[in-house]
């Protein structure tokens, strides 16, 4: 006989096993709280928009509040490193145990240079390697200055303008052998030796790594414990491994009593809870939640938990966009209530809520809670204030919310 769970039930465990069940820690965030955020949820995504804040940055301010990105910062660039990048769910800084697993299962051979050459690639890796090896780390654009690699003239520069080193770089940063030492201010990848970023306890996997089966069980569990509960499908998606691979998983750790089958009413899926998952009496947190989220990487888990149908509208044309270009969910409570389209105006200190929609059945205090989210995001980014443009259902009561808030807070400083 199955566990039989209500579907907020099963939303407090998702949420419990994503560190957004409840409030956020009173004081300053330590270096540990980062840490520990990181471990629970194994990888963040990257992308290179900006337009609010870099993305690997967001879900540790929608569960930590106001904290230094300095200490992200380190974790990503200090040996022994508490993260790397690697090809997860899309680019991401991963947890480096999972690496040498994820090394097993990635395939990504449209964004590297399978298709090149053979002779071309096989000199210019040699090159790169070499050069790699002797020095410190460096860009595609470094590197090819450093190996002399002159571009054919003749052929087109491949998919985002790469030239042939790029390319043969993501060819080696998908195989593992190169990484990622740091970025630059313009994002773009100093790349090393993969060798140089592991910690030492991850240096001496063999050249076959582990075991692909006993890998998938790995990255399936964890997949799990950061779901808390969800279906074989959710669990393949968290780190973007082949679904059939990860049911076979899925059933072996099911007999290991890793996870278990259970019913969820009105999520009519076969559903599994990690055997680690809390169910907590009740959900209290308050989040703005980053499109790059990893609870909101499985669209149909989304809608099926909490009924809030989401695409990210920035490639879709201006005037056929329905919210926004970078549109944030809210989470109030055990519920997605509304959903703000944001930019950070640096030049003029601004934080800029460019559309505000409330979800049907919103409470009353939406449009308070989403306010002072909004000031504690304004704050953490070193902007001065919040500005709320008239565009969506939500907009009026939130700039009336923005300025009651921005005028208490004024005679607070004041009164000090």
């Amino acid at each position: 006989m199955h566990e039989s769970l209500s579907l907020n039930q099963a939303r407090r465990i998702a949420l419990a096993a994503q560190g957004l069940d409840k409030g956020r820690p009173a004081g300053p965030v330590t270096a540990r709280a980062v840490g520990r955020t990181f471990a629970r949820l194994h990888l963040v995504q990257i992308d290179s928009v900006n337009v609010l804040s870099r993305s690997h940055y967001l879900p540790f301010f929608s569960r930590l509040g106001n904290y230094d990105r300095g200490i992200l910062d380190r974790m990503a660039g200090t040996h022994p490193r508490r993260m790397m990048e690697y090809w997860a769910h899309e680019a991401s800084f991963i947890r480096p145990d999972h690496f040498q697993d994820l090394v097993q299962w990635q395939s990504r051979k449209w964004v590297g240079a399978h298709a090149m050459d053979p002779e071309l690639r096989s000199g210019v890796a040699s090159g790169v390697l070499q050069a790699l090896a002797a020095g410190k780390p460096l860009t595609a654009a470094e590197l090819t200055a450093r190996i002399g690699h002159v571009e054919d003239q003749q052929q087109d520069n491949w998919g985002w303008n790469w030239n042939a080193v790029k390319r043969v770089l993501e060819h080696l940063f998908e195989e593992g052998l190169v990484s990622a030492a740091s970025r630059t201010e313009s994002f773009e990848r100093r790349y090393t030796l993969t060798a140089k970023v592991l910690p030492p306890e991850q240096e001496g996997a063999g050249p076959g790594g582990p075991d692909p089966a006993a890998a998938m069980d790995r990255l399936v569990d964890a997949a799990a414990q950061a779901h808390g509960i969800g279906t074989v499908r959710c669990f393949a998606d968290y780190f973007r491994v082949p679904l059939k691979a990860a049911a076979v998983s899925v059933g072996n750790l099911v007999e290991a009593g890793r996870i278990r089958r259970v019913v969820v009413t009105g999520w009519e899926k076969p559903l599994y809870r990690h055997v680690e998952a809390k169910l907590p009496r009740a959900a209290t947190g308050r989040a703005l939640v980053s499109p790059f989220d990893s609870l909101v990487f499985e669209r149909r888990r989304l809608e099926a938990l909490f009924g809030f149908h989401y695409r990210i509208e920035i490639y879709t044309p201006e005037p056929k966009r329905r919210f926004g270009y970078y549109v944030l969910p809210f989470l109030l409570r055990d519920g997605i209530v509304a959903r703000v389209d944001l930019k950070a105006d640096r030049a003029n200190g601004l934080l800029l809520a460019r559309a505000a929609h409330a979800e049907p059945g919103a409470p009353a205090d939406t449009a308070v809670e989403l306010a002072a989210e909004l000031q504690l995001m304004a704050e953490w980014l070193q902007l001065d204030r919040v500005v709320v443009s008239r565009t969506g259902d939500l907009a009026p009561a939130l700039a009336e919310a923005v300025a009651g808030s921005t005028t208490a807070v004024s005679a607070v400083r004041e009164q000090a």
